[in-house]
């Protein structure tokens, strides 16, 4: 019991979390397309992966009573999440301790492609102020580390969750078998007896 209620409460803050990271990296990804330019690593990488995870998650709320009894492979997804997103925060790694409110982009500002060139605005269209996108790549940064924690957390709460289950299945076919034997034993006893009577009369 309480290891479904930190699961599912956890669930929900990785949703909440998942939702703004695959908002902001779409606006990137649509812009790449628009300029017919290849979506850079750094972006396609956390925002693939936190769109299956977000699909992931919703799989396992709605379907929580199947969660429960396949734990462990609830366990193992989550730990295969949680390597991939230190692969798409280690991606994003160049971005931690740039200052956005002075950024110029550097060798990064090449490949941003459509938003300008070495971090300015050229009068594309598509383009926009190269801070904004610092900022924004940044937060996508720290909502992925964030989500390396949770779904570590999770899939120790998956493992809760099946261990639990394990000692329950084990108590509940030990009470089972007990209550056979007790029964053929008390059945065994009343035959006995009865012969007993019979021969005496």
């Amino acid at each position: 019991m309480i290891g479904s209620f930190f699961f599912i409460c956890n669930r929900l803050v990785e949703i909440i979390f998942l939702i703004p990271i695959i908002g902001m990296l779409a606006y990137f990804v649509d812009r790449f397309l628009k300029a017919n330019v290849i979506t850079p690593a750094y972006i396609l990488v956390l925002f693939i992966v936190s769109t299956i995870a977000v699909f992931w998650c919703f799989d396992t709320l709605i379907r929580h009573a199947t969660t429960k009894r396949s734990a462990a492979f609830v366990c193992f997804v989550d730990l295969l999440f949680f390597g991939a997103f230190i692969a798409g925060v280690y991606q994003l790694r160049f971005i931690a301790n740039a200052d956005c409110s002075h950024w110029n982009g550097g060798s990064v500002g090449v490949s941003i492609g459509p938003y300008g060139v070495y971090g300015y605005s050229t009068g594309n269209p598509l383009s926009l102020d190269i801070n904004k996108h610092c900022a924004m790549l940044k937060t996508c940064f720290a909502l992925g580390i964030m989500e390396v924690v949770f779904f570590f957390w999770t899939a120790f709460w998956a493992l809760f969750m099946h261990s639990r289950s394990d000692v329950i299945v084990k108590e509940t076919t030990t009470i089972r078998r007990r209550s056979h034997s007790s029964r053929r034993g008390h059945g065994h006893r009343r035959s006995s007896s009865h012969r007993r009577t019979h021969y005496v009369v």
